[in-house]
């Protein structure tokens, strides 16, 4: 068996200056040299759009889209270009049969984007919502399961997933959890948002229905654009708008292209996604997620040794720690690590620290030793 190299610190790459230790990767990256470029190079080419032929915006899209399909186990004919998650999921909602009394199946706190489009649903067709509560324990894959397979409930229409929760990087396994929503009968929509270039999602092991990830996050990119897988059965629905992309000659294009955006090519960030993308998929997921796993593993070191409690190994994402305090989280706290040059995100009361590969061993025992002298510890 082939042994994936250790990936090293690529804070080279970036623009971030020494003494910031940025730990919020799972709420918004900073952008590669690399990918600032490209967008700048596009950003000229709309000064002079005479010197430019259109159509290199659309070959720049079908490099962002190839190398989407690359990062999830998919071919170019399955991705869509989306101008955000939530317009995916959106898609989903509309292209998917499910019957009046029928489950939508979902975890407690889900992101928005995930929640709002089938609770309108469930209200406009007679569906019945069910968040399955936070565990106890945090396997939040065993009551998944027993949720799937409670006697007595009702038929189980489609499940809303996500390979961890987004607010503490709880992990979710989709390997047992898709399949035993399949025995039910009930369709599957992925939001992998925080999962894409650092987990191994692959779409022919899980074989979702639908499957989306935006690009401002874990591959580098740019705001305001995003990806849908669609299943080959599922690509001959209805888009959420009709245009000049996505029905040329008055048809619909083929495959999942018929769910495109309007405005598709842009000519800033499908230059800075596929380069984004490319970067990511160059390192490999594999050696994304040993390197953040290494670094997240030391920094529940360094807090446990401050006497703060982190979720065990097994119970977290490699790339997001999710810290539960006591009481809950200061009000104080995100804005007093900022002011001292170190950033985490607050969700839902939980310190969500997210590195990313541009985080160094340093950064980690400085955000910790940080963290201790904020919380008093």
């Amino acid at each position: 068996m082939t042994q994936t190299p250790p990936l090293a610190s690529q804070r080279a790459l970036f623009e971030i200056p020494e003494g910031i230790a940025y730990l919020d990767a799972a709420a918004y990256s900073p952008l590669p040299r690399s990918v600032r470029a490209a967008g700048e190079v596009g950003v000229a080419s709309k000064s002079h759009p005479w010197a430019v032929p259109r159509s290199e915006a659309a070959n720049w899209g079908m490099r962002a889209r190839a190398a989407a399909a690359r990062l999830i186990g998919a071919v170019p004919g399955d991705i869509a270009i989306t101008g955000s998650v939530s317009h995916g999921i959106a898609t989903a909602a509309l292209n998917l049969e499910l019957p009046a009394g029928s489950r939508v199946l979902r975890v407690q706190d889900e992101f928005p984007s995930l929640c709002l489009p089938w609770d309108r649903l469930a209200r406009q067709r007679g569906l019945v919502v069910e968040a399955v509560p936070r565990p106890a324990d945090g396997d939040w894959t065993a009551a998944l399961l027993e949720a799937i397979d409670r006697p007595g409930a009702a038929p189980l229409g489609v499940a809303t997933l996500t390979p961890l929760h987004w607010c503490d990087g709880a992990p979710i396994d989709l390997d047992r959890v898709i399949p035993a929503v399949r025995r039910q009968g009930g369709a599957v929509m992925v939001d992998a948002t925080q999962a894409v270039g650092v987990l191994p999602v692959d779409v022919g092991r899980w074989r979702p229905d639908f499957l989306a990830f935006p690009t401002y996050k874990w591959v580098l990119g740019p705001y305001s654009l995003a990806f849908l897988y669609a299943a080959p059965e599922r690509q001959s629905g209805q888009p959420l708008e009709e245009n000049g992309f996505n029905m040329p000659q008055g048809r619909p294009a083929p495959g999942a292209a018929r769910y495109d955006r309007g405005e598709r090519d842009d000519p800033v960030a499908l230059p800075m996604a596929a380069t984004g993308l490319e970067l990511v998929a160059s390192w490999g997921a594999a050696a994304v997620e040993a390197r953040l796993r290494a670094l997240t593993d030391r920094l529940a070191e360094r807090l446990e040794a401050k006497g703060l409690a982190c979720p065990p190994r097994h119970r977290r994402a490699p790339h997001i720690l999710g810290l539960r305090l006591p009481g809950g989280l200061p009000p104080h706290a995100i804005a007093a690590l900022a002011e001292r040059g170190a950033f985490a995100s607050d969700r839902l009361g939980v310190l969500r620290i997210s590195a990313h590969v541009w985080v160094e061993e340093a950064d980690i025992d400085r955000f910790a030793g940080l963290l201790g002298e904020v919380l008093g510890r």
